[in-house]
């Protein structure tokens, strides 16, 4: 009988998925023989046996890889046959290169779920179950080859059984690292806030700490989560209170996808996405009358919901009975908290108790957010269950790449071959704890991706962390990137797109090349080069960081401009702040602390107060997000939208704010209001992209920046533009907002490299 044997190189996310035991079955069912190993570039497989056998492994190999494997490249080739009996997982070999895939951490399979409820099973109510198909990945690695010795969990010595499960290719936690059980694994205990055992189950005690309305930190996979129970005000309350956190809603963990429907309005695609392997915080429209504590999410129809991802979660919930706030634990806007004895130090003045483990957390990992709009996940905040996973693009980094984002919502990218490592959240990179988390990561990914970056792209503003670190580094060549342009190019390769596109970026704010702050920006670009080619007018910001804190300053300067100076009596905003709105508005003419900005969230917070939605804001965003919820996109009816005749062409946002003025004056209702202006900026984004398409000949536009996080704008330019013979490009890989800037950097310094 004719042998062939081949050699087999997998690449992707294909350690720690199980994808040994998988080939390691598929050959044994072909009667091949041969071996399969990780090691530092992926997996390494040979095998050998009748040529028809090797071709229908090649195929099923690719075809019906394990659930969690996501395969980007096979090469094979022959080899000198070597004969021999079975088929072998051999031990993982370390490379001289690293350029293996690590995968993000996962929710508890329904195998690992049905043995945490049986009674009759040994991990019965073990908190710390799992196997190769979910469980903690990417939070406990410590190094590759993923294996036991590499991870956190090299300290927990397997216990008979567990070995015996391990070493069992017919076993589910064949090769599983992370196996244990409670002979072995880690164990669970409840504390006081200075460290002290409390008596009880722990999870039986937590749960009814919670249910006489404690507040508690909890241990989950990347960090930890303060939690209350969600239906008390006055535990949501005292949360709110020790956090400092005035009124950024809170997250709810519910048991299942029927309690997420009980409070909220779920369809088929945030179905999806509540129960996928991810497990994000969704954001939900709420029922009216949901059975939820106010000072949870203060005046929002919509509730972040999140399903239980671990199985201590499932056993909390089921033990409490009902939803559980679940919210970062940390302090204002400090990074979520994942060593223990910081969680201790920083979280024990906000809490009754500590429900915690000896597991270490090696990565910090924040919860991620999403929404869907059109019928497409739109990631808000990607995090855990989505990091380290790598963007794929069409072309190669001639060298590796650190790219190190912006401030807000901070992340940082490495480019490698095709890949861009693009970092989990952050949070805002403006105190000591963000840097310190921000420089580790770097080095952590660093050394896990084996990146050593020649070439380190930054932002151009000069006050940013993130590019005074940047120019600190030496020996490396330094690539600033304009802002509006890393949200363009971030988009295409979000899109697997090199462009020339239309890029409209609407964000807060942005440094721009003249010296102002950008924000309402058409650029033409590609990835490499930009130019900018219309803006929405600009206006001066009075106070400078203050107008961003208080809307209705950028309020007092649109209507200064609109109406040049003569301003309509009988406005609330101006009533509302009596003297001082004549010193603002000598403060922004007078052009002292009052940057100029085109900014598009500007203007959003300008029209959120002229409505009297919020003069004030207690997070970034605020009063652009109430607007959107406020919005009634039912209703006909927009404002005038005036370009002119420049290059670049320059868009009124002064018509844009009389007709909001005369409608406010006529006393039409707000959501009414809210929803026209929305409208005629979705025209502004029709109107810019028809001028760029009859000047340059382009029909492809390229949507990004943190205000197409509005999924009513966004669905509103989507659809204008689709009708008008458009093709549109939307994140969906990375986040539309600064979480996605690094992501830009990144294949600008690329294709800039490659030149």
């Amino acid at each position: 009988m004719s042998v062939t044997r081949t050699r087999v190189r997998v690449e992707g996310v294909v350690q720690g998925v199980g994808f040994r035991p998988f080939v390691r079955l598929l050959a044994t069912s072909l009667s091949l023989v041969g071996y399969v190993r990780n090691d530092s570039a992926g997996v390494l497989i040979e095998v050998e046996g009748a040529p028809v056998a090797v071709r229908e492994f090649l195929a099923t190999l690719e075809r019906e890889p394990p659930p969690l494997a996501a395969i980007e490249r096979v090469t094979s080739g022959p080899v000198p046959t070597a004969g021999g009996v079975g088929f072998d997982i051999v031990a993982s070999e370390a490379g001289a290169a690293r350029s293996t895939l690590v995968a993000a951490d996962t929710a508890t399979c329904a195998d690992c779920l049905r043995e945490l409820w049986d009674p009759a099973d040994r991990r019965f109510r073990y908190p710390f179950v799992n196997c190769t198909h979910c469980g903690p990945r990417f939070t406990i690695v410590r190094d590759v080859p993923y294996d036991r010795p590499m991870t956190t969990m090299a300290g927990f010595a397997l216990c008979a059984d567990c070995e015996g499960e391990y070493h069992d290719p017919g076993d589910r936690r064949f090769h599983a690292q992370p196996v244990c059980c409670p002979a072995c694994g880690p164990a669970l205990r409840l504390t006081d806030p200075a460290g002290g055992l409390l008596a009880g189950e722990p999870v039986a005690a937590a749960a009814e700490l919670l249910r006489q309305g404690a507040v508690l930190a909890v241990k989950g996979l990347g960090g930890f989560h303060l939690a209350v129970d969600a239906g008390s005000e006055d535990a949501a309350a005292a949360l709110r209170a020790r956090k400092h956190r005035e009124d950024k809603p809170f997250a709810v963990m519910v048991a299942d996808v029927d309690a997420a429907r009980a409070l909220c309005v779920v369809d088929d695609v945030e179905e999806r996405l509540l129960a996928g392997t991810g497990r994000p915080i969704v954001l939900l429209r709420r029922h009216p009358h949901a059975p939820v504590a106010p000072s949870v999410a203060p005046g929002n129809p919509f509730l972040g919901v999140l399903l239980p991802y671990t199985p201590l979660h499932h056993l909390l919930l089921a033990e409490v009975g009902r939803p559980l706030v679940m919210t970062s634990g940390n302090v204002s806007d400090e990074p979520i908290v994942y060593r223990d004895e910081a969680a201790y130090a920083r979280l024990g003045p906000l809490v009754e108790a500590f429900l915690t483990h000896d597991r270490p957390i090696h990565v910090r990992a924040d919860d991620s957010v999403a929404r869907v709009s059109a019928g497409r996940e739109l990631l808000i905040r990607r995090s855990r269950g989505y990091a380290p996973r790598p963007v794929t693009v069409p072309w190669e980094f001639r060298r590796p790449v650190l790219a190190c984002g912006a401030e807000l919502k901070s992340t940082f990218c490495l480019g490698r071959g095709r890949h861009a490592f693009v970092s989990g959240h952050l949070g805002d990179l403006e105190n000591y704890e963000t840097l310190r988390s921000f420089t580790e990561g770097v080095s952590h990914h660093r050394r896990l991706f084996d990146v050593r970056p020649e070439v380190v792209a930054h932002d151009l503003h000069p006050e940013y962390l993130s590019t005074k670190y940047a120019l600190d580094l030496g020996g490396v060549d330094l690539v600033g990137v304009q802002h509006h342009h890393a949200h363009i190019a971030s988009c295409l390769a979000d899109n697997g797109e090199a462009g020339p596109v239309i890029g409209v970026a609407f964000d807060g704010l942005g440094y721009g090349t003249d010296g102002t702050l950008w924000g309402g920006e058409f650029l033409v670009a590609d990835l490499a080069g930009y130019r900018r080619a219309g803006h929405l007018e600009q206006v001066p910001m009075p106070g400078g960081a203050a107008a961003v804190r208080e809307p209705w300053r950028m309020a007092a300067a649109w209507l200064d401009r609109a109406f040049e100076g003569d301003v309509p009596e009988g406005l609330g905003v101006a009533r509302r702040h009596g003297d001082r709105w004549a010193d603002v508005v000598r403060l922004g003419r007078a052009g002292l602390s009052a940057p100029v900005t085109s900014s598009a969230g500007r203007l959003f917070d300008a029209v959120a107060a002229l409505v009297g939605v919020r003069d004030t804001v207690s997070y970034e965003g605020q009063a652009a997000i109430e607007l959107e919820r406020l919005a009634d996109a039912g209703r006909d009816g927009s404002y005038e939208v005036l370009l002119g005749g420049g290059d670049p062409f320059v868009v009124s946002g002064a018509a844009i704010v009389r007709g909001v003025t005369a409608d406010v004056l006529a006393g039409t209702a707000g959501a009414v209001v809210a929803g026209r202006f929305h409208r005629t900026m979705a025209r502004v984004v029709l109107a810019g992209a028809v001028r760029l398409r009859t000047r340059e000949g382009l029909s492809v536009v390229a949507l990004s920046g943190g205000v197409f996080q509005n999924v009513v704008l966004l669905g509103e330019a989507v659809a204008l533009l689709t009708d008008a013979g458009f093709r549109v490009l939307t994140h969906s890989r990375v986040p539309p907002n600064d979480g996605g800037i690094s992501l830009g950097q990144a294949v600008v310094a690329g294709a800039r490299d490659r030149a």
